[in-house]
């Protein structure tokens, strides 16, 4: 890059910082509500709405207070959702079973929300932890590890029951190897050719997930246990160009990376090396993190996570799954 040899008072930097419009004019980035996904937490039942006590102002809803609040995002700008769901104990087992149950809680809420709100996108997580009782990822084998190739079984059928559902867009964030090809190829067997693929490329085994595992329950049935065997090494950069590079050749539409914040680099290395639609997901623990800075002044709380998702924007990400979505869509539109 050939920078201008001319210096101060010739140039001056700050010109372009006079003014608030100047100042947006010249911006490189700009956040708008269709850059943002709104993630939903699930429990069964008719009008709940639970408190989770590690993430202020975030709730389980049942489906019915779901499609309300889903209702009211959707006024607001914003055009799609995740979806996760909290099961009660007695539907948990070894087998993840109800995973792929076609009357279950994600799939129920898929096809109420859908018939509720036509022009809403909707994501699923593909992934079993919500459903067994120990609380991984997958079908553990006789050696208590988790086994690669049957849980793969067991998210083919966990897919093709969002598909059967209404789901728009399947994401698997397991980190089982070789499960975007064989997701793919079932999906496409059953006629579903059409629906995208956005695979957890980049998941990192995170302490920034906590709050989460609160919120769908996963968190007792885990226990001291860890994901490392199959989330990746947060030293790892290079690792995440490995696994990216291969959910792109077996068929994922989209890549994310998560955690956010902390992995900047990765999401910029990503965007950079693949092209490809990246997302990034600002996760329970950086949303905590920033609730807690704020401690309930609200203009801080603007400044912070309209910081974060500049950050993200800039960083390369085309879609950002916050908690804050809805906020952020009323305060850019207001």
């Amino acid at each position: 890059m050939n920078f201008p040899t001319n210096g101060y008072p010739i140039i001056r930097k700050r010109r372009n910082r006079r003014t608030d419009f100047i100042r947006d004019l010249t911006s490189e980035v700009n956040i708008s509500s269709e850059d943002l996904i709104l993630p939903i937490f699930l429990t069964q039942g008719k009008n709940k709405k639970q408190k989770i006590k590690s993430m202020d102002n975030v709730f389980r809803y049942s489906i019915d207070k779901a499609v309300e609040v889903l209702s009211s995002a959707f006024d607001s700008g914003i055009t799609t959702t995740i979806l996760f769901p909290c099961v009660e104990p007695q539907d948990k087992n070894l087998e993840a079973s109800e995973a792929y149950n076609p009357k279950g809680l994600i799939q129920e809420a898929i096809t109420k929300i859908k018939l509720a709100l036509p022009k809403l996108g909707i994501i699923t997580d593909v992934a079993l932890d919500p459903f067994t009782t120990h609380g991984h990822d997958g079908i553990l084998n006789e050696n208590a590890q988790v086994d690669n190739d049957l849980t793969i079984e067991i998210l083919k059928k966990q897919a093709l029951s969002h598909a059967n559902a209404g789901a728009d867009i399947l994401a698997p964030s397991d980190m089982m190897d070789g499960r975007i090809s064989l997701i793919r190829k079932f999906l496409d067997a059953n006629r579903f050719e059409d629906i995208n693929l956005l695979s957890y490329s980049a998941k990192f085994a995170s302490s920034f997930y906590g709050p989460f595992r609160d919120a769908v329950g996963s968190n007792t049935n885990l226990g001291n246990a860890d994901k490392k065997t199959y989330q990746m090494n947060p030293a790892n950069i290079n690792e995440s160009l490995h696994e990216a590079w291969h959910d792109i050749n077996e068929g994922a539409d989209m890549i994310m990376v998560k955690p956010g914040m902390p992995y900047l680099d990765v999401l910029a290395t990503l965007k950079r090396e693949f092209k490809v639609p990246t997302f990034v997901y600002q996760v329970s623990g950086e949303y905590a993190m920033l609730v807690s800075l704020a401690n309930k002044d609200l203009n801080v709380l603007e400044n912070v996570v309209m910081e974060s998702m500049i950050c993200f924007k800039r960083s390369g990400a085309d879609a950002i799954i916050t908690y804050f979505a809805e906020q952020i869509s009323k305060w850019i539109n207001r």
